[in-house]
C-alpha cells in the first residue's frame, strides 16, 4: 500500500479545494451562456493544458495497441456522461445544490459494484445506500415543492454521480499500460468531440462569444480542473489508500455549499445541510469500510 507523502497531502488538500470552489465558478460562467458550450470550451483549453504537462513529464502520448476500446469505454462514464449531464444540472440548480447532488458518486460505485461485478456489500454500506437515498429525495421534494424548482436539474446530477461512480469501479477493474496523464488526455480527447458536436446541434443558435466573467470561469476549469485536478484524482486513486482519497470527496460538497453562499450570495435551506449530513454519513459508511476486493482494485 503507498505510504501517504507530504506530496500526497499537498495533492489531496489542493483538489479538495480546487473541486470545491469549482461549483459556484461553473455556475456563474452558465448563468447566461449555454452550459454544454461552456463545457467544450473548458475541455479544449484542458487538452491544451494536459499535452503540454505530458510533454514535460516526457510521457508518451500513444495508445497502446489494443487498449483504444477501453480508453473510450472508460471515457464515456468517467467523462462524456458526467461532464454532459453535471454541467446542464448546475445551470438549473444551485451550485451547492449540485454539488451535494454530484457527490453522492461513492454510493453510486458502490452499487455499481454490487449490480455490475458481483461485489459483496457490508449492511453498513446498504445503511449508506439508504441515507443517501433519503438525502437525494429529500433535495428532489425540494425542487418539486418550489413553483420556480427544477426537478430535471436533480434527475440530471443523480444520473451524472451514478455514470462517475459506475466509471470509477469500472478504472479500478481496467488494466492498461498507458501513463495515467495519458489515459486522461485521450479520454478528455474523445469527451470533447462529442461534447463539440452535442454543442452545434443543440445550442447553436445560443453560441456567442464570451464576456470577461465567463472567459474566467472556462479558463479556471481548463487548467485547474482539467488541466489538474483531472489527471491527480486519477492517479490519487489509483495510488492511495481509500480513506485517504475518501476524505477528500468528502469535503467538496461542504466546499461546494458554502463557497456558492460566499460567492454567489446562495441561501443553503434546511434541506441542504440536512441532506448534508445525511450524504455525508452515507459516504462514510462506503468508503471507509470498502468491500471491493484489494486485488480488483489495483488498475
Amino acid at each position: 500500500m503507498h505510504n501517504l507523502t507530504k506530496k500526497d497531502f499537498i495533492l489531496l488538500a489542493l483538489l479538495t479545494l480546487s473541486w470545491g470552489i469549482n461549483w459556484p465558478i461553473m455556475k456563474i460562467g452558465v448563468l447566461h451562456y449555454p452550459p454544454l458550450s461552456f463545457r467544450t470550451l473548458g475541455m479544449m483549453g484542458g487538452l491544451i493544458a494536459i499535452w503540454i504537462a505530458a510533454r514535460a513529464q516526457h510521457a508518451s502520448l500513444v495508445i497502446p495497441k489494443g487498449e483504444r476500446m477501453s480508453v473510450i469505454k472508460l471515457a464515456i462514464p468517467n467523462m462524456l456522461v458526467w461532464h454532459a449531464l453535471i454541467i446542464v444540472g448546475v445551470k438549473m440548480l444551485s451550485s451547492g445544490r449540485a454539488a451535494i447532488l454530484g457527490y453522492t458518486m461513492p454510493v453510486w460505485a458502490v452499487l455499481a459494484g454490487l449490480l455490475f461485478f458481483g461485489d459483496r456489500i457490508s449492511r453498513s454500506a446498504l445503511v449508506g445506500i439508504g441515507l443517501a437515498f433519503i438525502g437525494a429525495m429529500l433535495l428532489l421534494s425540494s425542487e418539486f415543492s418550489k413553483l420556480s424548482g427544477q426537478p430535471l436539474g436533480t434527475i440530471l446530477v443523480l444520473i451524472a454521480a451514478a455514470a462517475w461512480g459506475y466509471g470509477t469501479v469500472m478504472m479500478k477493474r481496467t488494466s492498461l499500460s498507458m501513463p495515467t496523464i495519458s489515459l486522461t488526455f485521450w479520454m478528455l480527447a474523445f469527451t470533447t468531440c462529442v461534447m463539440s458536436v452535442l454543442s452545434v446541434v443543440l445550442e447553436a443558435d445560443l453560441m456567442r462569444m464570451p464576456v470577461a466573467v465567463e472567459w474566467a470561469a472556462i479558463l479556471y476549469n481548463a487548467i485547474i480542473i482539467f488541466g489538474f485536478a483531472h489527471v491527480i484524482w486519477f492517479r490519487l486513486a489509483r495510488i492511495l489508500p481509500p480513506v485517504a482519497s475518501s476524505l477528500s470527496v468528502m469535503m467538496i460538497p461542504v466546499l461546494g455549499v458554502f463557497s456558492g453562499a460566499w460567492i454567489l450570495g446562495e441561501t443553503p435551506h434546511w434541506q441542504d445541510y440536512t441532506a448534508i449530513a445525511l450524504i455525508l454519513a452515507a459516504m462514510s459508511t462506503t468508503l471507509f469500510k470498502p468491500r471491493i476486493n484489494e486485488a480488483n482494485t489495483k488498475a
